[in-house]
């Protein structure tokens, strides 16, 4: 049996640090067992997926030297490798559960959803909706059908008992099926949810081998029905543990930078970063901290893999960084990526334009374009004391644009400036009062060259992680203030 891997990124913003971990360890393990590894992208929630993300995720897992043997960019044999691509092949194999009598066409409102699980709450009983909570009798599906009412295919699943899964690292998990929700596999816009085309789309593509985080361990059991549903032979299962902020909690951009754009705009190595997520849960035989990635194909065992619960500290991450800034770069080569860095072409014909009018002299660039190559600036609360604005606005309007920035589908400059307009006027300000803050924040300094060309050149992930260094300055909302807040921000029309 040839090994076949893949990861499935969602391309629903930043390219992830979680993403490119699972792909690190799917790539090694194929490579390892002389196998191919496979880039899919899981594209679904239209909604939210743009093509501007699916490039970053590309890009970025390239820049890590995470190439893949198939994708929607290299073609193969398997294709499409979009799952927007795929949405006929979805529809005809849950029509195929339907008529197997695997699965049941569902014409539950939200509202009758919710009064079920309240019901089942208050009886208590896990909140779980199973077939005999959801169907409903035949007149009244020929009511609805009639009228037109929109529907979901859900899957079929035991009221009760146990299922045992199987997996790599853990050996047999055994789960409750009373947790487990009559799944949802078709939504009523016609696309499928992640459960099925995972499935279908892994059995299409030969996919031996499923090495995925284990957040996913609770849906083990519905995928595994599906194969036996389909009749079909189910992938091995391998569940990563989750990385874990300092202080245990699951990595999350609230604590931690999680995006890969974030650290190569610092000027982290993709090797250093490489090298820190292979050492996330694993370790190489003789314990040593620095590897390459063919190194780390040389000496993979799947079986030395932790499951402690990795921690991704940014500190540990500047150390090793510094190591292999210092023992595999001459000065000529430690030159060389310095210009790849921040001194290309292309960013300093995106950065020149906006300062070249102030210009004197060129030493003036060390200080007028200093942020742009910067990483964490030199903030002060001082800094943030301004004559027309109260602390409490000043703090608002760094939380309703990072909130606002959080959300953003499109980082371009119109898209910018028309979210900071709706919160400017929304908390009455004048836009040069607005955004006086925004320039500290991001620029470290109250005045320079356009900030909203320079928040768009910086990228989305630098201005969010500038303007969460600038709240943690002025001081952040209290959980009381973040509710209020919160409520406060929703109720904004962008």
């Amino acid at each position: 049996m040839s090994v076949r891997t893949r990861v499935a990124p969602s391309p629903t913003g930043d390219p992830h640090v979680g993403t490119a971990y699972i792909a690190l360890f799917n790539r090694v393990f194929a490579r390892q067992m002389g196998g191919k590894f496979i880039l899919r992208i899981e594209d679904t929630d239209q909604a939210r997926s743009t093509p501007e993300s699916e490039a970053m995720i590309l890009d970025s897992l390239r820049w890590l030297g995470l190439d893949w043997d198939e994708g929607p960019d290299v073609g193969g044999e398997f294709g499409p490798y979009r799952q927007s691509e795929r949405s006929d092949l979805y529809q005809e194999y849950a029509r195929r559960l339907v008529d197997a009598g695997h699965a049941f066409i569902c014409y539950r409102t939200p509202a009758e959803l919710e009064a079920l699980r309240n019901a089942r709450k208050e009886a208590g009983k896990h909140t779980a909706l199973k077939p005999s909570d959801l169907l409903l009798p035949e007149d009244e599906v020929a009511r609805r059908k009639a009228a037109g009412d929109p529907y979901v295919i859900r899957m079929q699943v035991p009221e009760d008992g146990r299922c045992e899964v199987e997996d790599m690292l853990r050996g047999a998990i055994e789960l409750d099926w009373g947790q487990v929700d009559a799944q949802i596999l078709m939504k009523s816009d016609g696309l499928p949810t992640y459960h099925l085309a995972n499935v279908v789309d892994d059995h299409l593509m030969g996919i031996t081998h499923v090495i995925r985080g284990e957040e996913w361990i609770n849906s083990a059991p519905k995928h595994k029905l599906l194969y036996q549903y389909f009749g079909w032979e189910m992938p091995a299962l391998c569940h990563m543990p989750l990385l874990r902020n300092p202080d245990k909690s699951k990595l999350s951009k609230r604590k931690n930078p999680t995006s890969i754009n974030y650290y190569r705009r610092m000027g982290f190595l993709p090797e250093a970063v490489v090298n820190y997520l292979g050492r996330m849960g694993w370790s190489m035989p003789d314990e040593s901290e620095k590897f390459s990635l063919e190194q780390m194909v040389e000496h993979f065992d799947l079986q030395r893999v932790s499951l402690g619960g990795p921690v991704f500290d940014v500190e540990k991450l500047r150390w090793l960084n510094g190591l292999w800034i210092r023992e595999n770069h001459d000065p000529q080569q430690l030159a060389e990526r310095f210009r790849q860095w921040a001194f290309n072409e292309e960013y300093l014909m995106a950065v020149l334009p906006l300062i070249q009018t102030r210009l004197e002299v060129l030493s003036d660039v060390a200080h007028l374009a200093d942020f742009f190559v910067a990483g964490d600036l030199p903030l002060s609360v001082e800094q943030f004391d301004f004559p027309r604005l109260e602390p409490l606005q000043v703090r608002k309007i760094l939380q309703f644009s990072l909130w606002r920035f959080e959300e953003m589908r499109h980082w371009q400059r119109d898209t910018v400036a028309d979210a900071l307009g709706v919160i400017a006027g929304h908390l009455e300000l004048k836009l040069k009062d607005f955004m006086m803050p925004l320039f500290v924040a991001v620029a470290g300094r109250p005045a320079a060259p356009s900030i909203m060309d320079a928040m768009v050149i910086l990228g989305s992930d630098m201005t969010r992680a500038r303007l969460r260094q600038a709240l943690s300055v002025v001081g952040g909302p209290s959980k009381k203030e973040t509710k209020a807040w919160d409520k406060e921000y929703r109720s904004l029309a962008f």
